[in-house]
């Protein structure tokens, strides 16, 4: 075990190299959405989400229904990293159903679309579109099978786009010796975040998303500084108490991973069906995650390498510097304006 930390170094250091330059809101949902809502007036509000590449918008256009016809002029705001376009359609009367949404241009980029449909009769639709398959045909009702596989995968590409959560996950892992405790503190990690993220999205609890954001990237900053105690000889607060550590903070990462969902919605039909299939796709990936950290930690281990005396300390202070920086960042943009004069 003495050597493992240090092998494994080169190998996460670059990693946390391209972690500074990433977007601060790790949670932020990767791909496109569409979001249309049939109003009770029998109009419908269309949200059109388009991630931005720098100041690039991805070509892909949505093509709407032709039963829908656009009132008036789109609002369109631009957000770090998306250009948002809210609209207002009114239907002449013929049914949605067996109607196609196509998305042009979806082949030529390397995104998804994320489809949301809410009928004012009760009735939702989710897909996500993807560049094998831009084109979705409206559905009387979704199946359970549709929704359980659409959820469970959204579940599973957010885990492994949140890089905050996989850095916690990462830190944990360094920390935890044994497989007992280290199986105590991962299954604590995930029925907290279970726990919040089924409160959070059934409108139980509401946390606002900046200090969530906040105290999720201090929680690293935590683990960070327990790595370098262990590594001293100390015994951490961790160390001693794992899976108190793991739940405790696994709450307030289950109020981020509910904050992206909120973002995409759930089918009022098959409400607890989403949640439920969205979490297990966060578990899948979580698992994903660490069956490969603990793979490359098995193999580095058998590796003839031994790094510089110190060299060890790459890994707290990048994962750290990474989790400062996040923050510095999330705690400033929820401060009044008032705090800098």
């Amino acid at each position: 075990m003495r050597f493992l930390k240090p092998l494994c170094l080169a190998f996460v250091s670059i990693v946390l190299a391209g972690l500074s330059v990433m977007p601060v809101n790790a949670d932020e949902i990767r791909p496109a959405l569409l979001d249309i809502k049939e109003q009770n007036t029998g109009l419908f509000a269309v949200t059109w989400k388009v991630p931005t590449r720098g100041n690039r918008v991805l070509a892909i256009t949505a093509q709407l229904p032709a039963s829908l016809e656009l009132l008036g002029s789109p609002t369109v705001q631009v957000l770090p990293g998306a250009r948002i376009e809210q609209a207002t359609y009114k239907n002449n009367g013929e049914s949605l159903t067996g109607q196609s949404i196509v998305i042009d241009g979806l082949t030529a980029v390397q995104t998804d679309v994320l489809l949301l449909i809410q009928l004012q009769d009760g009735t939702s639709h989710s897909a996500i579109l993807r560049p094998a398959s831009p084109e979705f045909t409206i559905p009387l009702q979704a199946s359970k099978l549709e929704v359980a596989g659409d959820y469970w995968r959204l579940g599973t590409i957010h885990i492994l786009e949140g890089i905050d959560h996989l850095l916690f996950v990462l830190a944990l892992l360094l920390i935890v010796s044994g497989f007992g405790p280290l199986l105590k503190a991962v299954t604590a990690f995930t029925v907290a975040h279970s726990i919040t993220l089924a409160l959070a999205t059934l409108g139980v609890v509401h946390v606002p998303s900046a200090p969530t954001e906040a105290i999720i990237a201090l929680s690293i900053l935590f683990l960070a500084s327990e790595i370098i105690h262990k590594h001293n000889g100390q015994i951490s607060l961790t160390e001693r108490y794992p899976w108190v550590i793991a739940f405790v903070f696994g709450l307030f990462h289950g109020l981020g991973f509910a904050g992206a969902l909120s973002e995409i919605g759930v089918p009022q039909h098959e409400v607890p069906l989403a949640l439920f299939m969205f979490n297990v796709g966060v578990e899948t990936g979580q698992l994903l995650f660490i069956a490969v950290v603990l793979s490359l930690l098995a193999l580095l281990r058998r590796l003839p390498v031994t790094l510089p005396q110190g060299a060890w300390r790459v890994l707290p202070y990048g994962i750290g510097s990474v989790a400062a920086f996040w923050t510095i960042d999330r705690v400033l943009s929820f401060l009044p304006f008032s705090v800098w004069g």
